[in-house]
């Protein structure tokens, strides 16, 4: 069989050192895990049995480290092929197979073993094929190394399909092969806050062993392809943009800065590809999109990662309703993808997305959902009740406030936990909506809005401001609010204004927030749930 050189003899030096070794083997995987000093013991004596292996390969007697092996099959394809066959049926059809994968368990029985290789497929089998390995089909001395070697080896096995006594699909190895020598032994299972922590920290654990998250991953991906593949079959062209930006734009946000050493001038690192998607509808594309990274110097939460991933996209010709019909329809597609059903469940409680998305205004939305009625026309009444709410003139400045701008801070503060089903929350205020487009039948607000589900904001939409002049002040206006303190304020960006100059179409544009989509879409409470390296402090 390709890939499979045969196991020589090993010299007595070798034979006689290794099972030296192996008098104390590692425990089976329903063992507790170890402490740090049998750990620390374990370690020791499987870089032992590597070094053995090294001293195999220096005397001629196979490779430490091989590469020269390719399954033929899945585990997953095993189980759709075969599982449905009773053990006559599958002895007559005689199918024959190679696989390779993990070892998670390992049961020695005498003369006769059985393992289990983990692969990264999925099915009834969660990505997993047992095998039979007799002393008699492999070789003895094969069969005597296989004895030890360790759970989390990559192992290689050929063989024929069988059935066990108990119905179980197995492969009957004729052939075993250590591939990858595991050096550290494997976690059995994880315990607490502080596991929890390692799970983050060192993912790859995590993935190996936790069948659920491998899961939740594989659905991120689905629901990611199926997001690129909804924008596409829309006319949309998918486009890359900087990431390190000579001016931090397109939000409200604390950027993460750098220094550019050839260009010898200081550098941002993206908070939100809008001012150049935006510049793209300027040089005549119609309708564009970006999956990208942003980065954003702020806390850390269960909703809150510094590096996330968000989906922008800008369609000329389109205002914000057409966003929140679009909107409503790529969430929904995106479920559908990545699990089949627009029936959620989140922490328990359900979610319906197959109910039409509600629209309300902030206005709307405070009197739905809370008793203040028509005193949300009232800035005292307001500005009384937030300070009840304990906001403060210091720190909210809750005396120099617009109308609108109280409302906003009452409705986040009383509303949005609310929000559960999906819901469209529109017409936020000119003031903290530098880049949208101000209603031209209610001055003051913008033709804006944020989706909210499971009491959360998963977008943020809106007609795009496409007037030079004003653009131009409303960067002002956000320059003299950095001057004021508010780091999280916009610079004034010269070229975009340049662009704006030469006319962009009227517009609308859209950011999702991928992550925050994937942790309704998984039920994940939190968002390092759903990134594989969340941002963490370094390890001391």
């Amino acid at each position: 069989m390709t890939g499979f050189a045969p196991w020589l003899h090993a010299h007595l030096r070798a034979r006689t050192a290794i099972l030296d070794l192996y008098c104390h083997p590692m425990s089976d995987a329903h063992s507790n895990s170890p402490t740090p000093h049998d750990e620390n013991q374990l370690i020791h004596e499987r870089r032992e049995k590597l070094k053995v292996l090294r001293e195999r390969q220096a005397a001629g007697l196979g490779v430490a480290f091989p590469n020269d092996f390719q399954p033929s099959h899945k585990a997953a394809e095993l189980f759709a092929s075969y599982d449905a066959l009773d053990a006559a049926a599958l002895a007559e059809l005689g199918a024959t197979t190679q696989v390779a994968g993990r070892m998670m368990l390992k049961r020695v029985m005498g003369k006769a073993s059985f393992c289990t290789l983990q692969d990264a497929s999925f099915g009834p089998s969660d990505g997993r094929i047992q095998v039979y390995v007799k002393g008699e089909e492999v070789g003895d001395a094969l069969y005597e190394d296989f004895k030890h070697w360790d759970l989390g080896d990559i192992v290689a096995a050929e063989g024929r399909m069988f059935k066990t006594k108990t119905g179980e699909l197995s492969i009957h190895a004729t052939r075993v092969r250590l591939l990858t020598k595991s050096l550290r032994p494997m976690p059995d299972k994880f315990h607490g806050i502080a596991d929890q922590e390692v799970k983050y920290r060192q993912r790859y654990i995590d993935l190996m062993t936790d069948e659920a998250s491998r899961k939740r991953f594989v659905a991120r991906s689905k629901a990611v392809s199926g997001i690129r593949e909804f924008m596409v079959h829309h006319g949309f062209l998918e486009v890359e943009t900087p990431m390190l930006h000579p001016i931090p734009g397109g939000a409200n946000a604390k950027p993460f800065t750098t220094h550019h050493n050839a260009l010898d001038q200081q550098m941002f690192l993206r908070i939100a590809p809008e001012l150049y998607l935006k510049r793209l509808i300027v040089g005549g594309f119609d309708r564009v999109f970006e999956i990208n990274r942003n980065f954003r110097n702020e806390g850390i939460s269960v909703r809150h990662n510094p590096e996330f991933t968000m989906m922008e996209f800008y369609a000329a010709y389109w205002n914000y309703q057409d966003l929140m019909t679009f909107t409503e329809d790529l969430v929904r597609d995106a479920a559908l993808k990545a699990t089949g059903s627009l029936q959620m469940s989140y922490g328990g409680k359900p979610v319906d997305l197959a109910q039409p998305f509600e629209r309300l205004t902030i206005i709307e939305a405070i009197q739905k959902y809370t008793d203040a009625g028509e005193h949300v026309l009232d800035a005292e009444w307001l500005t009384n009740s937030l300070r009840k709410l304990g906001m403060t003139e210091a720190k909210h400045h809750l005396s120099t406030r617009s109308l609108a701008s109280l409302q906003v801070l009452y409705f986040e503060e009383t509303v949005e936990d609310k929000l559960w089903q999906p819901t469209f929350i529109c017409e936020h205020p000119v003031e903290i909506s530098p880049l949208a487009r101000e209603s031209d039948t209610k001055p003051g607000v913008t033709e804006r809005f944020e989706l909210y589900i499971t009491g959360r904001e998963f977008g943020n939409g809106f007609s795009e401001l496409n007037d030079a002049q004003d653009q131009a002040a409303r960067f002002h206006a956000q320059v003299a609010a950095k001057d004021n303190g508010d780091d999280e304020a916009m610079y004034y960006d010269h070229d975009f204004v340049r662009a704006l100059e030469y006319g962009m179409p009227p517009t609308g544009g859209c950011g999702i927030g991928i992550d925050r989509l994937m942790m309704l879409l998984t039920d994940s409470a939190s968002i390092r749930d759903i990134i594989l390296f969340p941002a963490l402090r370094r390890e001391v």
